[in-house]
Parts: structure tokens; sequence; C-alpha cells
């Protein structure tokens, strides 16, 4: 079996790409406080050690609004680990997954992003995840992915579906942001396609977005959820879910008011046939019960 590095594995998407990896790959999962990827020499040795044929990044400090305090942090871990990674990669020959956000891009479009556009992050997290595509795209080593997804939930991990399931079951109202709009991402979904671009016959590497299809705002995702959730009978005291604009809800962050990734190329490189946002928000409903 092939070595498969998992780097941030208590995470929540790591939790399902080790779930989701092929058995051709022999899984070794690496994370705090036994693993720091800010740390080169360790980072180095470890995966000299290891000879992985292929490393996945799941790690990153994505605690936006803690960003902006902690940028300095934030640009260690989601920059300079980065660098960390890549030359690893690089020293023993192996393929890196890394996964970044849509953050990086300025929000200001009104169509979905492609690859190739202007990335002009508006918060310290955008910031410190362009440090760490850029320490890849100028390593000089070409054997990589680097995924930009978007409000991604699943098992394991807090996130909005679950933060919108427990407020629905302690109030009667709730007020959720109408003017951002992106689109979620299902663990499971991203999981299976980073597996489907490794395994391409000929691997196309680079840059791709992915996300789910379709597009919603945040009181749209989460008016879905409540709608799913009382399809399963569950015990909800919600009565209302109100549209409130951004300036009504300040956070210390930046957000994009709109952050749609076109999957245009992932879906030609892979043929992957990727699920609309609600088809797989119910999946993960399912899955939880």
């Amino acid at each position: 079996m092939s070595p498969l590095a998992i780097i941030g594995a208590n995470g929540m998407l790591a939790q399902k790409v080790c779930a989701c990896a092929p058995e051709s790959f022999d899984i070794h999962r690496y994370d705090l406080p036994d693993f720091d990827m800010t740390n080169r020499e360790q980072v180095i040795a470890e995966m000299r050690r290891l000879g992985p044929s292929v490393i996945i990044n799941c790690a990153a400090f994505t605690n936006v609004d803690g960003c902006e305090e902690q940028e300095a942090l934030a640009t260690r871990v989601n920059g300079e680990g980065v660098a960390n990674l890549i030359a690893a990669a690089k020293d023993v020959g192996a393929v890196l997954v890394h996964i970044s956000t849509d953050y990086v891009y300025s929000g200001r479009a009104h169509t979905p992003y492609s690859e190739d556009d202007p990335l002009e992050p508006l918060s310290a997290y955008g910031r410190s995840k362009l440090v760490g595509e850029r320490a890849i795209l100028q390593s000089g080593y070409d054997a990589y992915f680097i995924l930009r997804t978007s409000w991604l939930y699943g098992p394991g991990g807090k996130n909005f579906v679950e933060t919108m399931l427990r407020l629905a079951a302690e109030r009667e109202e709730m007020r959720v942001v109408v003017d951002q709009i992106g689109t979620p991402t299902y663990t499971g979904d991203l999981a299976t396609a980073i597996f489907a671009l490794l395994h391409t016959p000929v691997p196309q590497y680079g840059v791709y977005n992915f996300s789910n299809l379709g597009e919603c705002s945040w009181h749209q995702f989460a008016e879905e959820i409540v709608h799913l959730a009382r399809q399963e009978n569950r015990m909800l005291k919600v009565q209302r879910v109100l549209p409130i604009r951004t300036e009504e809800y300040p956070l210390p962050a930046v957000r994009p008011s709109y952050s749609v990734l076109s999957k245009e190329k992932f879906v030609k490189v892979s043929g992957m046939d990727v699920p609309n946002w609600k088809e797989s928000l119910k999946t993960y409903m399912q899955e939880r019960c």
C-alpha cells in the first residue's frame, strides 16, 4: 500500500478524507500536539521517515475572527506551515493536496469565481491562506493540487449546520444574514473530490475551485436546515428564521458578500458529478441521525 500523510488529522475534513480514502492507501495521521506543521525540521524529518506518495493538508487556523486578532499566528500556520509541507513534498517526491478557501477572493463579483480570477482577500484569514497558496506556487515544485472551497460542514467538527440545529432547539427566533451569497460544501463531497483528482489517469496538477452546486444565502441555508430537521420530526423551538443584513450582525472579520465558486475546471478534469448543496445537506442530515 502507498503511504498517505493526513495533516490536521483530528479536524472535520480530515475525518472524512480518512473515511473516503481508497484501500490502496496506508493512512498516517498527523496533528498537534505531536506534529507541528510550523516546525520545518520536524515536518521534513517525519516525511522523510514515512516517504508518503501523497500529503493531504487539512490543517489550518480557521477561526476567521480569531485571525483578525492573531494575524501573525494565522500567517505562521496557514502560510509558513504550508511552505514547510511543500518543501517536504518536494524533498520526498510526494503529491501535496492543500485545502484553501473562497476568502482569497474579494467577494465583489456577481458571477462564480474561476481559478484565474484576481485574488483580493479582505480579511486576515484570507490573507494568511493566500500566503500558503503562494508558497506552493513559488516553490518550483509542480506536483500539487490546491482546492479552494467554501462554507464547509460535516461530521466531527463545529460548523454552521450544527450551530443552526442547536439554536433552533433553544430559541423561538433566529436571525441570519441574507446578503452574503455562497455555496455550502459537504466534507464527504470534498473528500471524494480530492481522490477524484488524485486518480485521474494523467494528473492535471494546479489550482481548483470546489464546492457543491448551486448557491444560497446564509439565511436560505438556515431555512433549509430547519426544514429538513422538521421533516425528521426533530424537537425544535424555533418559529421564525428572520433575514438580517450584514451590518446588523457586525463581526471583526469582513466576509465576502459573494463567494460562489465555478466548478467548471474541476468537472472537466475529474469527470465527477458534483451534487447540489441541498442534496448533500440532506445526506448529512440523514448521516447524523
